[in-house]
This record gives structure tokens, C-alpha cells and sequence, in this order.
């Protein structure tokens, strides 16, 4: 089948003719019908200050229907709509069996491994020689090979060219306000960073009924398309002397109830935790900071009884959480149209 191949770290993908082989015990092979392309996929194709692992096939974000399963899989079968995850849910470690985490001993995201858990091979091929996997998905191919763990069942109504941007980003911002940072109804709630994760997070803190949600960016060019993701107001750090966290306690009389953090830069993260209200407040890291990053703050910043929390994928199950989530588009609970800038052929 087709497929776009990453020959080195910043070079145009070249679209190729690939061999994908039979998935093996407890894989599957899926035909992908629609791809998104989130952010993590151009951080690694960039490879600056990751480890480069060439020629592959990014892609993580995605819709399809699985075309085979391999020996022991019953969680699914061909015809099956599903949700490829680039981490997973093997539902057998300590971590799958614990009602509070959801990350997996086995299936976790590995961003380093360019090949298969069961015999340390990649299923891609041209002219014989291996293509490497990315994050166990792979999905800029017309078919990849996954982990069962990795593939979310969904709901075969739902249209998959929607539903496909609920595989990353958007879920990973929504479970992050509604599975962790849980604002109370008329809360106020600070989302730091309004890119789709953030906007998805002001989502989910419209959905949990916060009444005041202030969106926090550099670029005041978001800010009024993040007013249909339910932000009320918003704060450009630029336009204030003073650091953010102090504009934030002026605005909402000693700090807002909860805050997200979706930007990844270290100073953000610090002034998400530092602008909670004393007594109740709770900050949410959801970006990832520079491997060489340090959080810095006062003690008495928590001994005050503000909370500090990090989430990974919002805290979502993938197999077992994310069908619920396709069905909450279905209700008409949540909007993923208006995420979509623009599709293409």
C-alpha cells in the first residue's frame, strides 16, 4: 500500500509503495481512512533533541477499520471502527487494574522504539528493508500493524473523519479538566495555552459548567476563536508588567479555582500552579517541558493547600474510556467539528 515515509529528521515525507505484513499474535492490522497531524509528530520528525529513528512512518491521530487480527485477539474483528491510541491499555498490569491510572506497564508511550513488543521487528518494509513504527500507531499508511492494546472500539455510526482527532490531543485536554482538574459548577478556571489541547481543555471546563474560563496565550490571534470553546476572557502576558500569576489573583480575588497547563514551556507551568486560589486549588500539567527543565516554587505554596497534579492522555483509559467519549459527540455533548481546520484530499 502507500504510505508517507520519513527518510531523515526534517526532509519531506516521500509517499512510497510499502509492504505491511500480517499482524502476529495480539496485533492488528487497520486500514486507515483518515489521519489528523498533531504537533508531536512534526516535534519528532524534527528530531532536535530526540532520538532520531530513520526511516519511519509518523502519524498517530486516526480513524479505521480493522482488516485482520493476529493469533489471541478478541477484543476486536475485521469490520470493527476503531481509534488507534499511541498508548496503550493491556488491562493486565497494576496500572490497568487501578481505577486511578492509566498508564500501562506494557503499552505506555514509547517514543524511542521503532518496532513491535513481541519479536523487536517492524511490520513495514520496502524492497525488504525495515520502516520503523512510531509510537506503536504509524498511521500515515493506508494499513499499519498495532498492538490490540493500542486500538480503541468505537462506535460504528460515528463518523470516523471526525472521531479521529479524539485518538490524541482533544481527548488528552478534555480528560485533563474533566477527569482531573474536575472544576465545580460556577468555578473559574485559567487555561494556560490555546492550541488544541487547550482549547480542548476550555472545552471541557465549559462542559463541567465553570463560569468563568480565561484562556492565557502569547498570540492574541487565538483569542477569539477560543470564545467558542467557551473562554470568557482572556490575558496576554505581553500587555502586563507584572508575571501573570499576580494579574490572575487581581482578576479573580486571590486566584482562580483551577488552571491547566497545556503549553509545555516551564514558566507557564509554574505560573498555572502559583495563580490557584490558597485553601482549593487545584493546577493540571498537561505539556510536556524540556528534558533539561526544573519546577521551582515556594514550599509554602502547597503547604497553603494549593494542589499540584500532571495527567497523561487526561487521564482517559483508551480502550475502556475513549468509546465514551466518541459517545459523547454522538450526544451532541461535545462539538469536534469546530477543532478541524480543514481536511484534505
Amino acid at each position: 500500500c502507500k504510505a508517507a515515509v520519513a527518510w531523515e529528521a526534517g526532509k519531506p515525507l516521500s509517499i512510497e509503495e510499502v509492504e505491511v505484513a500480517p499482524p502476529q499474535a495480539m496485533e492488528v492490522r487497520v486500514k486507515i481512512l483518515f489521519t489528523a497531524l498533531c504537533h508531536t509528530d512534526v516535534y519528532f520528525w524534527e528530531a532536535k533533541g530526540q532520538t532520531p529513528v530513520f526511516p519511519r512512518i509518523f502519524g498517530h491521530e486516526a480513524g479505521g477499520i480493522v482488516e485482520s487480527v493476529g493469533e489471541g485477539v478478541t477484543d476486536v474483528a475485521p469490520g470493527d471502527h476503531v481509534l488507534p491510541v499511541f498508548t496503550g491499555e493491556c488491562k493486565e498490569c497494576r496500572h490497568c487494574k487501578s481505577a486511578e491510572s492509566n498508564m500501562c506497564d506494557l503499552l505506555r508511550i514509547n517514543t524511542d522504539r521503532g518496532v513491535m513488543i513481541s519479536d523487536g521487528k517492524s511490520r513495514f518494509s520496502i524492497d525488504g528493508k525495515p520502516i520503523f513504527h512510531f509510537v506503536g500507531t504509524s498511521t500515515f499508511s493506508e494499513y499499519t500493524v498495532m498492538h490490540v492494546g493500542c486500538v480503541a472500539k468505537i462506535n460504528p455510526e460515528a463518523p470516523l473523519d471526525k472521531v479521529c482527532v479524539l485518538s490524541c490531543g482533544i481527548s488528552t485536554g478534555l480528560g485533563a479538566s474533566i477527569n482531573v482538574a474536575k472544576p465545580p459548577k460556577g468555578s473559574t478556571v485559567a487555561i494556560f495555552g490555546l492550541g488544541a489541547v487547550g482549547l480542548a481543555a476550555a472545552e471541557g471546563a465549559r462542559i463541567a459548567g465553570a463560569s468563568r474560563i480565561i484562556g492565557i496565550d502569547l498570540n492574541a490571534n487565538r483569542f477569539e476563536e477560543a470564545r467558542k470553546f467557551g473562554c470568557t476572557e482572556f490575558v496576554n502576558p505581553k500587555d502586563h508588567t507584572k508575571p501573570v500569576q499576580e494579574v490572575l489573583a487581581e482578576m479573580t480575588d486571590g486566584g482562580v479555582d483551577r488552571s491547566v497547563e497545556c503549553t509545555g514551556n516551564i514558566n507557564a507551568m509554574i505560573q498555572a500552579f502559583e495563580c490557584v486560589h490558597d485553601g482549593w486549588g487545584v493546577a493540571v500539567l498537561v505539556g510536556v517541558p524540556h528534558k533539561d527543565a526544573e519546577f521551582k516554587t515556594h514550599p509554602m505554596n502547597f503547604l497553603n493547600e494549593r494542589t499540584l497534579k500532571g495527567t497523561f492522555f487526561g487521564n482517559f483509559k483508551p480502550r475502556t474510556d475513549l468509546p465514551n467519549v466518541v459517545e459523547m459527540y454522538m450526544k451532541k455533548e461535545l462539538e469536534v467539528e469546530k477543532f478541524i481546520t480543514h481536511s484534505v484530499p
